[in-house]
């Protein structure tokens, strides 16, 4: 079944899942070990990292548009019913918090090449620049970027703990939900 249900995610939704999950979490450990690289002369190895990390970053920016636009068009499963309120809540929170920084991530390494006066290129393609040079924007953007980092790899932790939480204390159906497969 392609669409969601109000038993489980259609298999559009879990491939947009666990493509989204590994992609970003390929461009967290890029980011990671790029900004580990020293910056000192002329650094191939870091420049071609960067150049990747800014292409499939705006591949997630599309992809989150997509995902987006499916999970505005489809029904969302229902939440396990014995769970407290509480944990509702929390839940909408942190997938709707996914949607910021699957947003927020990317728009900010963009604006940070556009202030740094780099162009972003995508598969051959250039993108025009959001704002203008301006070095302490690209400072400024530098720290959002990292942090906003930073607080996505909270996420995901946090995700996927209540995910397993859930799967192996709880024992309910609210990871099968989201696997491929019945």
């Amino acid at each position: 079944m392609l669409m969601n249900t109000h038993q489980r995610y259609g298999a559009v939704a879990i491939a947009l899942h666990w493509l989204m999950a590994v992609l970003l979490i390929a461009l967290i450990a890029q980011g990671l070990y790029m900004s580990d690289l020293p910056d000192v002369g002329f650094n191939k190895e870091k420049i071609l990292h960067i150049v990747y990390h800014k292409e499939y970053g705006i591949l997630a920016l599309g992809l989150a548009a997509v995902r987006l636009a499916w999970r505005v068009g489809n029904v969302l499963p229902d939440l396990v019913e014995e769970i407290p309120d509480w944990q509702k809540v929390a839940a909408r929170f942190v997938h709707l918090s996914f949607y910021g920084f699957m947003f927020a991530l990317p728009i900010s390494g963009w604006l940070m090449s556009s202030a740094a006066g780099i162009p972003v290129y995508v598969f051959g393609f250039r993108l025009p620049d959001l704002i203008a040079h301006n070095e302490y924007r690209f400072q400024q953007l530098i720290e959002m970027h990292k942090w906003l980092g930073y607080a996505l790899i909270g996420f995901i932790v946090l995700h996927a703990g209540a995910a397993l939480r859930h799967h192996f204390l709880s024992r309910d159906n609210t990871l099968k939900k989201i696997l491929p497969g019945k």
